[in-house]
């Protein structure tokens, strides 16, 4: 299959492309990056019915810490601790800052934090207690661990989509509308009356799983999507000022300090929403749970919390993401189902893609690519 070409007002045929990703947000990006690292030379093709990066990845608050529920989590977070580390050796601009971790949890937590940290984070005891705390409650302990990072993720996901433009056909503002896999690929139908045909698709479609394009391949996946909620603390964060990860209420107060503020993310406990009905302001109930969460550590901090960002995220049934082919012939993978760590997991959760994605045996009339392969080691 060739690369794609521009297509005409009338709604012309789109020329095929060895692999389609659906959403251009940070997991697409990522996967769409791992493909021609993997296969050079390969026509790739990103479809986004929005902007790139205006999703979930929009309102992503970005943190990654070295940590992981999970044997498998806690690998795809070494992964992509790093990958992001190499990304960012090579992007030198990436809007990706490091950050100290302070992890608040009960005083007999040792043993358990260490099961789930990993072990290059060096997790230690502090009698250090960040400013931003009044203080600790009674019982709880802190501990340090390395590793941290922040980032403007939609800032990531249009910097790796410049990076790959001069190879890949981005298709903004165009939806998918249809989807039909046969045993010589997948045809796409689009919102602007075109058709795509890819040998292969990678579904990255962020919390918009029950779309009528894929819900039926996706249903016996049981994922759920819930909202996610973050308050801002307008209080300006000092230059030495870290995340606080509160452990046991998964929770966490990260200064954001581009943007001049704090920010408070908690647990919402509101599923089963639609992404295209979700509101973008807070509403009395959601500042009254996030008050209620944060109160118990910095209360001082409430009258500065009234304002935030509101959207959802999807999750797996075992919280792990899902990476999967889910057609009857194997050609479209859906990537995701992140469960709030998008970001956190995505440079590994595109390399599992990608590998589900090939091998490649492209029939595309592209030369292979004279520039250096962004491979990782």
């Amino acid at each position: 299959m060739g690369r794609v070409s521009a297509m005409g007002v009338s709604g012309v045929d789109v020329s095929g492309v060895d692999v389609a990703v659906i959403g251009a947000g940070i997991v697409g990006c990522m996967t769409a990056r791992e493909v021609l690292d993997r296969w050079p030379g390969a026509s790739v093709a990103v479809v986004e019915g929005d902007a790139v990066g205006s999703g979930a990845s929009r309102r992503s608050a970005g943190l990654h810490f070295p940590r992981g529920a999970s044997t498998r989590v806690r690998e795809m977070a070494g992964v992509s601790e790093l990958r992001y580390r190499a990304l960012r050796a090579e992007l030198p601009g990436l809007p990706v800052y490091d950050v100290d971790t302070t992890v608040i949890a009960p005083g007999n937590a040792d043993g358990r934090l260490r099961q789930v940290y990993l072990p290059g984070a060096g997790l230690r005891r502090t009698d250090v207690v960040p400013e931003v705390l009044n203080g600790l409650p009674e019982g709880d302990g802190a501990w340090q661990v390395s590793g941290g990072q922040y980032a403007d993720v939609q800032g990531v996901a249009q910097a790796l989509a410049a990076a790959l433009r001069p190879e890949v056909r981005f298709l903004e503002g165009t939806r998918v509308t249809g989807m039909v896999s046969g045993s010589d690929g997948v045809e796409l139908d689009l919102s602007s009356g075109g058709t795509l045909r890819a040998a292969k698709v990678l579904l990255a479609p962020g919390p918009w799983v029950a779309d009528p394009a894929w819900a039926s391949w996706l249903e016996p996946l049981g994922l759920r999507v819930k909202k996610v909620v973050a308050l801002h603390v307008e209080r300006r964060p000092s230059p030495g000022d870290g995340v606080v990860v509160f452990e046991d209420e998964d929770a966490f107060l990260l200064p954001v300090h581009h943007r001049g503020h704090w920010l408070f993310s908690y647990t919402c406990r509101q599923w089963d929403v639609l992404p295209e009905q979700v509101p973008g302001h807070l509403t009395p109930v959601e500042i009254a749970e996030a008050h209620a969460a944060l109160a118990r550590f910095a209360p001082e901090l409430l009258p500065l919390s009234t304002t935030g960002r509101v959207f959802c995220d999807a999750y797996s049934p075992d919280r792990a993401p899902v990476v999967r082919a889910v057609d009857p012939h194997s050609n479209v993978v859906f990537a995701g189902a992140a469960n709030g760590s998008g970001y956190r997991l995505a440079p590994a959760i595109a390399a599992e893609a990608a590998a589900l994605l090939g091998p490649l045996h492209s029939s595309s009339t592209v030369p292979p690519r004279t520039v250096a392969s962004r491979s990782f080691t």
